[in-house]
């Protein structure tokens, strides 16, 4: 009996021992292989999977979903076959798959294959190769390139869409240059189809860069790939509306604390994260709102909450709800990205990312910890708990952050290529590439060009970044060139008096005369003497745009421009480099013009009328940064600069749409004597310009063309004027330091 119930007992404890190790109860000891590949796919033991108070169904982790039951449709052999078209050139880096010997000889130019002929392309991707073509670094010889971008559309890699490209294979294994993809760009916002969505394009890239949309992590090539944004066809190409925060309200919170609207996916990849979002919306200041409601038989597979979620759904505008949310929740859809993405940077609505394994837009360059919140799928219910615990300082510093990137990097078709560019340029130009802090602050890194100086304290943007401010008056850097355009004149003068220094203001002057006309350069004897060193510049080609070349005689941070027939007294020119001072990133002058819009002729218009109101600061009388002739020179298309050159005006007008362009701000007005609007239109040279109704007429038509390159009228209106301090004032004139700017 005993015997008998001895070997029950081993039998029951051998079968418990067997059910343990079928259910994974007890784990055998891992290979070394299989201990690498978990840790590799972000498992750590010390790390154990969070408990939820509410179970979640389908709600699965990332990195696992490969394993799952939505997924088992794919044999071993087709996933095999997907990850061996797409990641070919996975180990792919800038030193083992770029030639670099291609860039040395002619810089940083893109080449754009040639439209051939019969071949379908999609509004979008015309939008991207015509914003290539317009821009400085394009170049119509392949010799002379260091990138190729195809013409053959790339963007829609979903077999299903409308948009897709038949046999794109063997068109791009037939092109001459192709090369294995070497030196070649890939753009592309749409990759896979239904149901599993993968990273596939349907061909093989070979050595080719990737800017793709909805890269994931595990896919993105670092240093070699660039992940941008995904965008809608309604994007605009251009220019772009600016964001939507008018005012920095303090405390910065709005009606709703967390919002989201739209599409939920009942089946699929993508469907776990939007179906289980019922379990944090509140209908308070959680609002997560979604909808079975689309494709076309979304009936036949609708569950139990479908219509209870359709009729909340359609409850809330979602604009209105955009609008008024302090953070948006930026989940997956059936890829990675989602438009909600760009949205919310715009709407000033802080993102909360929602989307595991997805590498962010330009993640090279913007931290994105400034600007958004990241969050994990698998700890959705700590959401709401999460962004409440952020203090509401960081929550205007988030928000004003999401303004500056919407508006550097992402309002625009135009601004996503170009920020592509920029970063591959940096990446093959290392010596002159930019700083974090150049590209994740004002003005951001399409104005702050790396050629112009490799030290921020050369730019007239960082000095409050860095703790610093422009060096007072004493220091031998504030001194000042003067820098005088004469286009012709019987006699040489100079419009400043024979000593320019008697009014102490700046420590060292120089003065540099652009002599622009078809005349011979007069005999020294013939110019007017001076206390101070004066160098004549011989225009080469005596046209308008040379006025803002970047001479290297220039060598002070501060120019003074002035025209020839410009009259100043030194005391008027000490305050406005006084003031220049505060305001290093602007134009700081006298006399002013304005711009409106005119709605009968639904055009822009230019006015020369003093009244309260101005938005340009003419260059004949006005002191600026010496970065933006620089700027000028290289950032601006020949095609503005060949117009300024051919009409022979609107030179300033061009210089004034740059700088308000660069800094979102308007000019700034200083007080100027009482004749000098006599004074000006007393110069006969002057007079006849000004009388001339093709000149006014030219610069009507210049500020149209100026607003279209730039996709908006970027000069922005002031009604502020600095004065001196006791300005006017019923006060002894002993008391005032520029007294003689009231006696003029």
């Amino acid at each position: 009996m005993q015997a008998k119930k001895r070997y029950l007992f081993l039998l029951s404890a051998g079968a418990c021992l067997v059910l343990l190790f079928y259910f994974g109860g007890v784990q055998l000891p891992a290979s070394g292989r299989n201990r690498h590949d978990r840790s590799h796919n972000g498992y750590r033991p010390d790390q154990p999977w969070p408990h939820f108070s509410d179970p979640l169904q389908q709600f699965l982790p990332w990195d696992q979903l490969d394993t799952e039951e939505y997924n088992i449709h794919i044999s071993p052999r087709q996933k095999r076959d997907v990850n061996t078209s797409v990641y070919k050139g996975k180990r792919c880096r800038m030193d083992s798959c770029f030639d670099f010997s291609a860039c040395k000889k002619n810089d940083f130019k893109v080449y754009v294959y040639p439209q051939q002929k019969g071949e379908k392309i999609s509004e979008s991707y015309q939008n991207i190769l015509s914003t290539i073509e317009g821009s400085r670094f394009y170049t119509t010889d392949p010799g002379q390139a260091c990138l190729f971008v195809l013409s053959l559309d790339t963007l829609d890699r979903d077999s299903l869409s409308p948009q897709y490209v038949h046999n794109l294979k063997t068109k791009v294994q037939n092109l001459h240059l192709w090369n294995n993809g070497r030196n070649h760009l890939i753009f592309n916002l749409y990759s896979g189809t239904w149901p599993d969505y993968t990273e596939d394009l349907g061909f093989d890239i070979g050595q080719a860069m990737l800017a793709k949309a909805s890269i994931s992590t595990e896919n993105f090539r670092p240093n070699f790939d660039v992940s941008i944004p995904l965008f809608s066809k309604e994007h605009p190409r251009t220019g772009g509306d600016r964001g939507y925060l008018k005012y920095n309200s303090i405390p910065p919170f709005r009606k709703y604390m967390l919002v989201f609207k739209g599409k939920r996916y009942l089946t699929g990849i993508g469907s776990d994260t939007r179906n289980a979002l019922y379990h944090v919306h509140n209908q308070e200041d959680v609002v997560l709102l979604t909808t079975c409601k689309h494709g076309k038989d979304w009936q036949k597979h609708k569950d139990a909450r479908c219509d209870k979620d359709n009729a909340e759904y359609d409850k809330y505008d979602y604009r209105e709800m955009l609008h008024n949310s302090t953070f948006c929740l930026v989940p997956r859809g059936r890829r990675l990205g989602s438009f909600r993405f760009l949205e919310a940077l715009q709407a000033a609505c802080v993102p909360v990312m929602l989307s595991n394994g997805w590498e962010l837009p330009f993640s090279e360059i913007i931290n994105w910890n400034t600007a958004a919140v990241i969050g994990d799928e698998r700890l959705l219910l700590q959401i709401p708990s999460t962004v409440r615990s952020i203090h509401q300082d960081k929550i205007l510093a988030l928000r004003q952050q999401t303004q500056f990137l919407w508006e550097a990097y992402f309002s625009s078709m135009e601004k996503i290529v170009l920020t592509t560019l920029e970063i591959i340029q940096d990446r093959v130009l290392q010596q002159e590439s930019r700083s974090t802090l150049m590209w994740n602050s004002h003005p951001g890194g399409l104005f702050a060009l790396p050629q112009y100086s490799a030290h921020l304290g050369d730019f007239p943007f960082y000095y409050a970044t860095l703790g610093e401010s422009p060096p007072p008056l004493n220091q031998p850097i504030n001194q000042s060139n003067v820098f005088i355009c004469h286009p012709c004149s019987h006699r040489p003068g100079l419009p400043i008096p024979a000593h320019p220094q008697a009014a102490g203001g700046c420590c060292q002057i120089t003065i540099i005369v652009l002599w622009n006309c078809d005349k011979p350069l007069p005999a020294k004897h013939r110019w007017p003497a001076t206390s101070v060193p004066v160098i004549v510049i011989e225009g080469e080609n005596k046209v308008m745009s040379s006025r803002f070349l970047p001479y290297e005689t220039i060598v002070t941070d501060a120019v003074l421009s002035l025209d020839e027939d410009t009259v100043l007294s030194t005391t008027e020119v000490d305050f406005a480099f006084t003031v220049w001072q505060s305001f290093p990133e602007r134009l700081v002058g006298y006399p002013a013009r304005s711009h409106f819009w005119d709605s009968n002729k639904e055009r822009w218009g230019y006015t020369s009328k003093w009244t309260n109101d101005y938005s340009m600061v003419l260059t004949g009388a006005a002191i600026y940064h010496r970065y933006y002739h620089f700027l000028y020179t290289n950032f601006l298309p020949a095609s503005l600069k060949g117009m300024v050159d051919q009409l022979a005006n609107c030179e300033d007008i061009l210089m004034n749409f740059l700088v308000s362009a660069v800094t979102k701000l308007p000019p700034i007005k200083v007080t100027q004597k009482k004749q000098y609007k006599e004074t000006m239109m007393g110069q006969s040279s002057r007079a006849s310009r000004w009388a001339d109704p093709d000149h006014f007429a030219q610069r009507q038509t210049c500020m149209n063309k100026f607003a279209s390159w730039f996709g908006g009228m970027p000069l922005v209106h002031s009604q502020m004027r600095l004065d001196p301090v006791l300005f006017k004032d019923q006060v002894s004139i002993l008391r005032k330091k520029y007294r003689d700017i009231e006696r003029l």
